[in-house]
């Protein structure tokens, strides 16, 4: 996946196929190392290739990591109210307060990574792609609070939690059933840039803009543009929805219990759907944080991203009875 990462990259110019071609090599990279490491942790030898490979499946003539469901019991959702998100917000606001020190380690990376990617957009053909890439970015943010996840569990159970412990998620059993996440959560991001380009292609065409100020006349001031605004929401909106489904409390859950992707998945989507109204509600406060995190050239989000992390895994405690 690595290497084919990098050919899509070399081959598509500055366009989604580039920027997707570099978020798949850079999760292949992190993933196979995580999974070496995870040997390596647990004091195991190096694998042999054939143990190597025996940690991968093959899905469509990829390779992925193979995560068997080992919970014999499945989790037990419980019925939540706003209140309880009020609690999770106060609790994820205790724990950045006690712990802060983790922020320029775990959040100035992602406002500094979209920065830079956000000027690779302004090669002018590619400005299209600016605002979808930055939104696309909170499809895989449930990833990069992993290790805000851990600092909270350790920190209920009255261990160390200094920031250090991010790391702890390396030797997490469930360490195989997160990079699959984390596979799925990257394919939806790539899938996302895809479908804002092809949007974009039906509203305006072959249209390339010349300028920065051009671009924004014709996105705001014509009804193309309003159409091009309203579709690409729309569609935004959907990608946003299955990412939240699939993920409000599945990492959390993974980090808590070895349970196996799958399993983890079908907790996070029974959990929305067993709390529809509070979910949505959630679903809002999150939106909402992150815009505002955003609009100060993203130095919000140092606040933003871990008070949302450690709300994220108190909500998990909360909906999922332990």
């Amino acid at each position: 996946m690595a290497v084919g990462g990098l050919f899509v990259a070399s081959r598509a110019g500055h366009g989604v196929g580039y920027y997707g071609g570099l978020v798949f090599f850079g999760f292949a990279v992190l993933f196979v190392m995580l999974l070496i490491k995870t040997h390596y942790d647990l004091g195991k030898e190096a694998p042999s290739l054939r143990q190597f490979r025996a940690l991968f499946v093959t899905v469509g003539g990829f390779l992925i990591p193979a995560v068997p469901e080992v919970s014999p019991r499945r989790p037990t959702i419980r019925k939540i109210v706003a209140a309880d998100l009020r609690d999770a917000l106060a609790r994820g606001f205790a724990d950045f307060d006690a712990q802060p020190s983790h922020l320029i380690f775990l959040c100035l990376i992602y406002p500094v990574v979209s920065l830079i990617l956000a000027r690779l957009t302004f090669g002018y053909e590619t400005l299209p792609l600016f605002f979808p890439l930055l939104a696309g970015f909170t499809l895989v943010g449930p990833l990069a609070a992993t290790g805000l996840y851990e600092l909270s569990r350790r920190r209920e159970q009255g261990l160390d939690f200094s920031w250090w412990h991010v790391f702890d998620v390396l030797r997490s059993p469930s360490i195989r059933a997160i990079v699959t996440l984390g596979v799925v959560l990257a394919a939806i991001f790539v899938a996302w840039l895809a479908a804002a380009q092809a949007i974009f292609v039906l509203v305006f065409g072959n249209w390339v803009p010349t300028s920065i100020a051009e671009f924004a006349r014709q996105v705001f001031t014509t009804s193309s543009g309003w159409t091009l605004i309203i579709v690409g929401c729309g569609v935004g909106f959907l990608f946003a929805l299955v990412v939240f489904t699939i993920s409000v409390v599945s990492i959390p859950l993974l980090l808590d219990r070895k349970v196996g992707a799958v399993t983890a998945i079908r907790t996070s989507a029974k959990a929305v759907l067993a709390n529809p109204g509070t979910m949505t509600v959630w679903g809002l406060i999150v939106a909402g944080a992150l815009v505002i995190g955003s609009l100060p050239l993203f130095v919000g989000l140092a606040v933003v991203l871990p008070v949302l992390g450690h709300a994220t895994w108190h909500l998990y405690c909360k909906v999922v009875e332990r």
